[in-house]
Order: C-alpha cells, then sequence, then structure tokens
C-alpha cells in the first residue's frame, strides 16, 4: 500500500495545539549619537570637558578612570573578575556564572569579563559602544509565570499553555517601551565612563536594533506527523528562495538591481533535523522543527532597512509587524503550494468553454496549452502580492516565461479577460489591478505543479536518469500502442 502522503494543510487544520507569536533573539546597540564624528569628539573634549587641546591621551585618563570605577563596582559587590585567555570560548567559561545568578532567582551581574589587549591602548574603546542582548521568550515565560499561567515550557519557548489568549497578550506586550524601560535601569545601575553632568549635557546612550528574531511557533497535538510533515514541506518548497517568491513573502520589492542574495538553504542539524533558510539581502527566515513537536518560522532581520525600517529601537513595532507578516507569508505560499487536487470544479469548469449567466462566453483555459501554462506560472509569481497585480506586471512575467514567442498587449488584455470571467482573478475596486480568488490560487498552483512535477519528469523517463520500473512500463505501454496499431493496420508515419 503507498505510505499516504502528510500535507501541511492535514497538519495545521485541527492538529494544532498552541499557536504563538513572539520576539525572539533581540540583539541591540548602545551608542551615544552626539559623539559619532571627530567634530563632535573635539567638542566633547574642549568644549564640555574643557581641556584646551582636544588631546587623544585624554583618552586614557578617562579610561583609566572607567576601569577603576569597574573594579571598585566588583569588589563592592562580590562579582567575580574573569579574564578570558586566548581562544577561550567566552560563552563556555561564563556559563556557570550565568546558571549561578540563575539560581539565586533574582537579577544582578553574574560576572565581569575581562578580554585580552594585545597592546596598550588609550582610549578604552571609547566612545563607549555596548551590546544588549534580549531574550523574549523568556522574558514572556517570567511574566506569564507572575501572572499566573501556567504553562509547559519548550526549549527557548512554549509547548503547552492553559491561556493561550492570555499568553499571546504578554506576547504582544514586549515592545520598545518595555526594552527601552530595561536598557535605562541597567545604565544607571553599572559603572559608567560619564558623569551626571555629561548626562544632563546629552552624553547619553540611545538603542538601535542590530539582530531581530520575530518567531512562530505552531505546536503539533500529534507530534507523530510532525516529522513526515516536515520532510514533505522541505521538498516541496525548495524554490521559495528565488526572488519573485522572495518578493512575495517580505513584501519588499526585488528589481533586476536589487543588491543582496535570494536563495534557499537545506541545512542538516547534528541530531537530524532540518532547517529551511530563505534568505533575503541581509535577512532570512528560518523554518525547522523544534523539539520534534512544533515548527517555528522565525524571521531574522540583521538590517531594519532590509523591510523598510529605521534601525533606532521605537521603529520595533514596525519591524515586528512586517516580520509578523513574513512569518505568515511564507506558510500561506506553503499552504496553497499543497493545497490543491485534481477533483476540482473548478478545473472542470475552466477546461472547456462556457457561458456566463448573462449570455457571454468564457473562452476555455486548456491545459497543456503553452500560452495557459506561462499564464498559470506568471500567476504563481503573484500569489500572495499583497497589492495585486496590474496588466503590465503580467505582462513582463509573461514575455520571460514564453521566451521568443511574441506576446502582445492585446493578448494580456484577452487573457485578463478570460481569467475573470472564469473566476479567476478580480479587480480591486476603483484600481486597475487585480488579485487572484482562492480558484485562482488552485487553479494556478494546480496547473505549474501538475507540469513541472509530473508531465516534464514523465515526458523525459526514457532517459537514463529515470527508474528503471518507470522506463520498462514506458517501454511495455509502447509496444501495446504499437501492436494495436499493427492489428488495425494503420502504418507508422514516415
Amino acid at each position: 500500500m503507498a505510505q499516504q502522503v502528510v500535507t501541511v494543510n492535514d497538519v495545521l487544520e485541527g492538529h494544532v495545539a498552541l499557536d504563538i507569536e513572539c520576539l525572539d533573539r533581540i540583539y541591540l546597540n548602545a551608542y551615544v549619537p552626539i559623539l559619532q564624528t571627530s567634530a563632535q569628539v573635539v567638542a566633547f573634549l574642549s568644549g564640555h570637558l574643557g581641556f584646551p587641546f582636544p588631546s587623544p591621551v585624554l583618552f586614557r585618563q578617562l579610561g583609566e578612570r572607567f576601569r577603576k570605577a569597574v573594579a571598585s563596582f566588583a569588589e563592592a559587590n562580590g562579582i567575580p573578575w574573569v579574564r578570558f585567555g586566548k581562544d577561550q570560548a567566552k560563552l563556555e567559561v561564563m556559563g556557570p556564572h550565568l546558571a549561578r545568578q540563575e539560581a539565586a532567582g533574582r537579577s544582578g551581574v553574574a560576572a565581569i569579563g575581562v578580554a585580552q589587549e594585545f597592546q596598550r591602548v588609550w582610549c578604552a574603546y571609547f566612545p563607549y559602544p555596548a551590546k544588549i542582548w534580549v531574550n523574549g521568550h523568556e522574558w514572556v515565560k517570567r511574566q506569564a509565570a507572575r501572572a499566573g499561567i501556567a504553562f509547559t515550557a519548550l526549549s527557548n519557548g512554549f509547548a503547552a499553555c492553559d491561556d493561550p489568549v492570555a499568553l499571546q497578550e504578554i506576547c504582544n506586550r514586549l515592545g520598545p517601551g518595555t526594552i527601552h524601560v530595561f536598557a535605562q535601569r541597567w545604565l544607571h545601575a553599572l559603572p559608567l565612563p560619564f558623569t551626571t553632568r555629561d548626562h544632563d549635557a546629552g552624553y547619553w546612550w540611545e538603542v538601535s536594533m542590530r539582530q531581530i528574531e520575530v518567531s512562530r511557533t505552531i505546536v503539533f497535538d500529534a507530534p507523530r506527523h510532525a516529522r513526515g510533515f516536515f520532510e514533505a514541506l522541505v521538498a516541496d518548497n525548495l524554490d521559495i528562495g528565488r526572488p519573485h517568491n522572495v518578493e512575495i513573502i517580505f513584501g519588499r520589492r526585488v528589481r533586476r538591481d536589487t543588491w543582496g542574495t535570494f536563495r534557499t538553504a537545506i541545512d542538516r542539524r547534528d541530531n537530524g533535523g532540518v532547517i529551511v533558510n530563505v534568505f533575503y539581502k541581509h535577512s532570512r527566515i528560518k523554518q525547522y522543527l523544534k523539539d520534534g513537536r512544533a515548527m517555528r518560522i522565525e524571521t531574522v532581520v540583521n538590517s531594519p532597512r532590509d523591510l523598510g525600517c529605521l534601525a533606532r529601537l521605537p521603529h520595533l513595532d514596525e519591524l515586528q509587524a512586517k516580520a509578523r507578516a513574513a512569518n505568515h507569508r511564507i506558510l500561506e505560499a506553503e499552504r496553497a503550494g499543497q493545497g490543491t487536487v485534481l477533483a476540482s470544479p473548478a478545473f472542470e469548469r475552466v477546461a472547456h468553454p462556457s457561458v456566463t449567466a448573462d449570455g457571454r462566453r468564457t473562452p476555455a483555459l486548456r491545459f497543456g496549452d503553452p500560452r495557459v501554462m506561462a499564464l498559470a506560472g506568471a500567476l504563481c509569481h503573484t500569489l500572495l502580492a499583497a497589492t495585486g497585480f496590474t496588466n503590465k506586471h503580467l505582462r513582463v512575467l509573461m514575455t520571460g516565461l514564453l521566451g521568443s514567442t511574441a506576446y502582445t498587449p492585446g493578448q494580456m488584455t484577452y487573457d485578463l479577460r478570460r481569467l475573470r470571467l472564469n473566476g479567476l482573478i478580480r479587480r480591486l475596486p476603483h484600481t486597475n489591478r487585480y488579485v487572484l480568488t482562492a480558484d485562482g490560487i488552485r487553479i494556478a498552483v494546480f496547473y505549474t505543479k501538475i507540469y513541472n512535477r509530473l508531465l516534464v519528469p514523465l515526458t523525459a523517463a526514457n532517459q537514463p536518469q529515470a527508474p528503471p520500473e518507470l522506463r520498462t512500463a514506458l517501454a511495455a505501454i509502447t509496444r501495446h500502442v504499437d501492436d494495436y496499431a499493427a492489428r488495425a493496420r494503420l502504418p507508422r508515419a514516415a
């Protein structure tokens, strides 16, 4: 008996126990905006501190004062002072200190790490940039526990929750305001190179986004389906990182001169798992199975400008909204790709000419016709475009797919008419833009998928790379057809 094929729709419809969207890893830069140019540094040393000459030697004095303040802080609070050796893994060295601080059940400084300096420096890293890491899921766990919401933890996530709605509301609360308060609280608690007078003069840190991970975790109630589903998902979506698909998923226009990487990468993990990476410029979407029972989709934004956002922390809400939309669109694209079936009334309707209720003749869209197949492929390119597509946009796609075959504006107008009369597209009100209907998505994906995944491989099945059993079966069919033609006394064509 043939193995039953598990599709994304089979798993997502009725087999989802928990669906949570949350900020995951948040990696921030802290910088002093008015100390970013040489003129600003001169103004700080001479105009603000009052030194007659803005000499680099002054950086050493400021640095030594800062070092002494950090050493005094560590001694007064009993904080371990850790010097990293050459090529030491800093996370492994700090691991025991972090575990001890977590066991204490309160926030605090776990240890102070001192990196090796291969030469004496004056500036002590002036103008004192800082890095801030926040883990969104861990923050939500603590807030949920404080609110009395019972949950079962997943590694860096949630496996189950008694009140999913309340849990999602907590996830939604983690925004720029909360993170700003967190950053400023620690900036005021730690020893710093700037004094109160410096702070009052505007010499203080602002926070910008360096890397933001926005995740969607879908926990299955039947984990036995999860692995087969994900393996099928990988095989079915190897082309999702192509430029036109990336344009749809990330909601950003990709032109011929758009710089960046657009590709899909499949990586195997040490534990046998699979991770799908869809790359767009500096950013990517990761999709993988988590702990064998949940699907995690993460949009990793390494440059906010990739999604048309500014980098300062107040723009985090806008960035998160766009990243969540990308997480939704990649799943919608996968659902559309696996949600088409042969026994569709729409397929039967469009494959033959018909007459509408008002007496207008509706031309057919016959499967296998080169122009119809190109039209289906072009529609797949616009599958999830939020703003729809125009006559011009679709004609450009058609011209590329048809190659050397001429395709005129009149033909495009005719094709749009038969798509509309067949109920496959609809016009957006008060615009010249169109979007696919539900039947349109099914037909476009079905035609393209059958052609690319079934007919093209079958027509080349007599080649040596085809499976032996398939070549044998096709040879038998050819022999029986030849025998039948011979008995009917139908000679072969010359």
